[in-house]
This record gives C-alpha cells, structure tokens and sequence, in this order.
C-alpha cells in the first residue's frame, strides 16, 4: 500500500511540475505574443513546437493573419493618405478637413501658410486655430446644408485683416460609424479685397480732383454766357483768365494720369542708354534756375568725382529731378537754399534733394508716394500741384531698379533720396 502512494505521490508531482512548466510557458508565449500585436509583428511562435498546444498554435496563427492585414492596410492607407496630402500640397488654395466635432483632420501647407497657428493642427479643434465668429457660423449652415455656396469670410488679428472666399461641403468620413466631415476650400482674396480698396480710393480721389476745376470752369462759363453782353471788359477778361488757369490744371492732372498709366502698364516705354548722371543733373538744375519759380531760392549743387555714366532713360529721369526740385521751390521761402546731392554708394549712385521748409509729419511719409495725397490739401491745390508728381517720381525710379524716400523732421525742411542701381534692371 505505501509503495502505491509513494507512486501516486510522484505521479501527481510529476504532473504539477509539468503542468507548472506548460503554464509557464504559455505566459511567456502570450506576454511574446502581446509583444508582437503591440509592435504589429508577426508572432514567431514557441521555441519548443507542440508543446503549447493545438489551440495556442491556432490563436497565434489567428494573430498573425489579423496583423499582417493590418500592415497591409495601415500601408494602404498611409500611401492614400500620401497621395492625396502631396495632391493638396500643390494647390495655391487652402484645404482642411473636419471632423463631426470641428477637429482638423487633414490640412495642407497652403492653409498653414495662411493661418500660421495651423502648423501641427491635426486634432486641434477649429475654433483654436481660426478665431472667426462668421467662419464658424458658415462651417455650421454647412454641415445644416443652409450655406451658401461660396462666401467670403474676414479674419481679423493684430489690426491687420485677411479675407478668403471659403466653400464647404459634406463628405463620408473615413472611420465607419463616424459621424459626417466636412471639406472646405479657402482662397485668398487679400490682395483682390485690397486692389479693390485701391481702386475706390483712386475712383474717388479722380472725381474730387476734376470736380473743383470743373465747377470753377462751368461757374464762369455760365455766368459769361448770361452776362457777357452787359459784363464789363475788365470783369470779362478776369473770368477768361480765370478759366484759362483751371483749364490749365485740368490738362495737368489728366496729363500725370496718363503718364501714371503709361508706367505702371506692361509696356512703359523705357529707353535705357548710357547717359553721365553728373552731366543730367547739372543741366536740369541750370535749366531750373532760369525758371521764374526758382527766383529769389540757391541752388546749390553738389557732384561727387564717382557719379558717372549710367544706363538711364534720360526723359524720365529728368522729369524725376524736375519733380523734386520743383516741389523743394514751391514749399520754401523767399531766399531758401535747395541743395543737389548725388554721391556713389555701395548700392548705386544716391540723389538727394534737400530743403529748409516746414517739412513733414512723420505720419505722412510713408504716404506722400500714393496718388492725390497730400499733407496740406489746401496749400498744396494753391501751389497748383496735381497731387501724382511724387507717384510718378516713385514708378520712374522703380522701373529703373532703384528705390525712392523722404526724410524729415517738422520745422526743419524735408529731403527726398533716390537710389539708383550702377546696372539697370
């Protein structure tokens, strides 16, 4: 009977030991196997075959099969997702997707560009990255299939303010059950916006430019076509004069508005040649002096040995020097000195015409190169200035390469510099 139990015994510690060893094994094999899914690796299997079993070999067959599906699609979908990221890369047009809770999906670069707080956006809710009530009240009539089909939309940040012409629509979103995305398009409308500004600006400032000589004119027309008969001579003569003067300033501002035409179309009509620009200036300043506008002010002229010959449109540059000097006249004192300027620089050769008058407002002179406008309206209109001499002296110097500027400092006169390229673009 003992040696039965001393059998038994060791027949039933045999068993626990081995039924240890096979639970051992089978923790070691699925914490292997939990390795493996989590890295998305096929599993290898146990390094002693059969050990573990039918069934574990059937699981991690099983495993096996569900990940290499997933690689293959996880690289399915990474490569459409490529595809289709490096499709939107190439559009000028700013694109996001969202998800039903507003969260960015998918942007591409033209929408990161636009909107700098986009960069890394996927994930991020809508409203952290464009804070616009009107945007998001578009993105909501949207998803409601109440919007429009294009609207413009204003973004507004540090004063400054961006415009885009935004269209939405619903697309299936790509996780099944998800609830439904929303594509949309934004395109830049900024500098169409501010063209448009432009344009109304000019539009108006045209029509009040023409508007005071063409009253004057019509006024005295009128009044000589009723009264010429009983008007004495004197009277007669003076309201003559009269519209002779304004009809003179009408000639002059359609004159600079075309001259502005001619340069900013696709064609100004640049004749470039070798020209001495000491030479240039020294005869329009002689020329100037003769003026009756320039009696009683100095010109003072000064040439440094380095100015010398340029690639210049002598016309045009010579209506330049005329400007500036002409406006240095016309805003001095009886007996005020205009100094000429021209020394070479590391850039080119700089002119500098320079004058002791009221100056400019530091408001103003980042302005005073914009048609019509004017620091003293009034003053400027009795002067008999068309308010387009400095944006034609600012379109010259550009279509030669160089750049145009104002110093001043009020009460303490004004200079205007011109920088002009030794090659001419």
């Amino acid at each position: 009977m003992s040696n039965f139990l001393l059998v038994l015994l060791v027949v039933v510690v045999a068993f626990l030991i081995a039924t240890r060893r096979r639970l051992r094994l089978h923790r070691e094999a699925l914490r292997r196997l939990g390795q493996s899914l989590a890295r998305r690796q096929a599993f290898l299997g146990e390094e002693e075959p059969g050990v573990l079993g039918l069934e574990f070999q059937q699981l991690c067959g099983t495993a096996n099969d569900l990940i290499i599906g997933y690689n293959r699609l996880s690289q399915l979908s990474n490569s459409q997702l490529a595809q289709i990221d490096t499709t939107l890369g190439s559009l000028k047009e700013a694109v996001m997707v969202l998800d039903e809770q507003n969260r960015i999906v998918l942007a591409n670069g033209a929408l990161r560009a636009i909107f700098p707080r986009s960069r890394g956006v996927p994930q991020q809710r809508l409203e952290l990255v464009m804070e616009s009530r009107q945007f998001l009240d578009y993105v909501t009539a949207v998803r409601t299939g109440d919007a429009p089909s294009q609207q413009e939309v204003e973004f507004t940040e540090d004063g400054s303010s961006l415009w885009v012409e935004a269209t939405g629509a619903l697309i299936p979103a790509i996780d099944q059950g998800a609830g439904t995305w929303a594509l949309f398009v934004l395109h830049d409308v900024t500098r169409q916006k501010k063209l448009e500004g432009l344009r109304r600006e000019f539009v108006a400032n045209v029509s009040h430019e023409l508007r005071t000589p063409l009253s004057v004119i019509k006024g005295y027309v009128e009044t000589l076509v009723d009264g010429h008969r009983a008007m004495p001579v004197e009277d007669s003569e003076k309201f003559l004069l009269t519209i002779q003067r304004h009809t003179e300033r009408l000639n002059s501002i359609l004159e600079d508005l075309l001259t502005l035409s001619r340069l900013e179309s696709s064609n100004p009509g640049l004749k470039l040649e070798r020209i001495h620009l000491g030479t240039l200036i020294s005869s329009v300043v002689e020329d100037v002096r003769r003026r009756p506008a320039a009696g009683g002010h100095e010109l003072a002229l000064k040439l440094d040995a380095g100015v010398g010959e340029m690639s210049l449109d002598s016309l045009k540059i010579t209506q330049v020097l005329e400007n500036l000097i002409d406006n240095a006249l016309k805003y001095t004192s009886h007996g005020s000195v205009v100094e000429i300027q021209a020394k070479l620089v590391d850039t080119g050769i700089e002119v500098c015409v320079r004058d002791n008058g009221p100056g400019i407002p530091a408001e103003d002179l980042t302005r005073i190169f914009e048609r019509f406008y004017r620091v003293d309206k009034g003053r400027s209109r009795e002067k008999g200035g068309t308010g387009l001499g400095l944006s034609i002296v600012k379109h010259i110097v550009q279509l030669h390469g160089g750049r145009v500027w104002a110093e001043s400092e009020p009460g303490k006169g004004a200079a205007f510099f011109l920088r002009l390229p030794q090659r001419t673009a």
